[in-house]
């Protein structure tokens, strides 16, 4: 084990001490650590060993907290909001909260793969879980939703990797970074706004592939990572669902990946809608109406994940330590939101 894995474990371990004081009497080579997923903001599961004194709770997650330039809320909000997820069985149980790090309940299981998101029963419970969600109504959200935010957030990380930092790629990539500088214009907020669904804003995760979301041992589900959390358009979080279900990897030629025509229909779709509408008032004619239009709406927000994901992609361009070449990955994301809008609005 190097030095610097052993710091990190060692800090871990006495935070996990200072807050359980069953832990306490635990050293490094009693307790098995996960590899760390992350950089400078990580996770990494904490399982001490079995032994003749059983500690409580007996395993947990530590999220290593990090000032993330690309957060859309403050710290406090948050803070306070992830802490109401956990009251409500949305999000993990937290045991502690600071503002160098998260310990939460660790889950037993594993998240979802893209096979997995047109798993009918699997739609079912997400479905669940989302309109869960939904009927939260966290205090201190701002008033502009998602994409406002992204906007007025992200656009200036982009337009300084595509301008300032973007001598740092490879001469493929800076080509790339020319053709990528439309994405933060007002000319693409607008088209973004075109999108959108007449409808009210609510709270909404904004985040929800696969990879968020969790399917436990128990067979419950779980939603993963609430850091893009805001008030948005519901249809938004059903898109995003199937969003990455239509990355291709491992191909023989560079960039090794590419946006592949979708896995799902609108079938897939509409299952996942009547579920979560299953958990409304509405009776059988209505229900059935608004899933229709839920349906089209989900349509038009499929654009809105490729444009947030070329968005979100750009940042993490800079990390040389990246497997995916990000700005390519960026770059069909965008190109691809550009072609759709043009087919629907053009």
């Amino acid at each position: 084990m190097n030095t610097d894995a052993t710091d990190v474990r060692e800090r871990v371990l006495a935070k996990c001490q200072e807050v359980f004081a069953s832990w306490r009497s635990l050293t490094v080579d009693d307790v098995d650590f996960d590899d760390p997923k992350g950089f400078s903001s990580f996770t990494m599961g904490v399982r001490p060993r079995p032994s003749g004194n059983p500690v409580e709770p007996p395993a947990v997650l530590y999220r290593q907290l990090a000032g993330k330039e690309n957060a859309i809320l403050d710290f406090d909000t948050e803070r306070s909001t992830f802490l109401l997820l956990g009251e409500h069985h949305v999000a993990a149980h937290c045991y502690h909260y600071d503002d160098t790090c998260r310990i939460e309940t660790f889950y037993t299981g594993r998240t979802l793969t893209a096979d997995d998101v047109r798993d009918p029963d699997i739609q079912r419970r997400v479905a669940d879980q989302l309109f869960r969600l939904h009927q939260l109504q966290p205090s201190g959200l701002p008033q502009p939703s998602f994409f406002e935010l992204l906007h007025d957030k992200w656009g200036p990380m982009a337009r300084r990797v595509l301008g300032d930092a973007s001598g740092s790629f490879p001469a493929d990539e800076q080509a790339l970074c020319a053709d990528l500088r439309e994405i933060y214009s007002d000319d693409t907020l607008a088209k973004v706004r075109r999108c959108l669904p007449d409808r009210p804003t609510v709270f909404c995760h904004n985040d929800t592939y696969h990879g968020n979301v969790m399917l436990l041992d128990t067979g419950e589900i779980k939603l993963l990572d609430f850091e893009f959390s805001c008030r948005n358009h519901i249809a938004f979080d059903f898109a995003n669902l199937f969003a990455e279900t239509v990355m291709e990897h491992g191909l023989a030629d560079p960039p090794h990946f590419r946006i592949a025509d979708p896995r799902f229909d609108d079938a897939d779709l509409a299952h996942l809608i009547g579920c979560y509408l299953a958990n409304s008032t509405l009776g059988q004619a209505d229900r059935l109406a608004e899933t229709n239009r839920l349906v089209a709406e989900t349509r038009r927000c499929l654009m809105l994940s490729d444009y947030m994901y070329a968005m979100a992609g750009l940042p993490l361009a800079l990390e040389p330590i990246q497997k995916l070449r990000f700005l390519p990955y960026s770059h069909q994301r965008f190109h691809k939101f550009l072609r759709t809008w043009d087919a629907e609005f053009g």
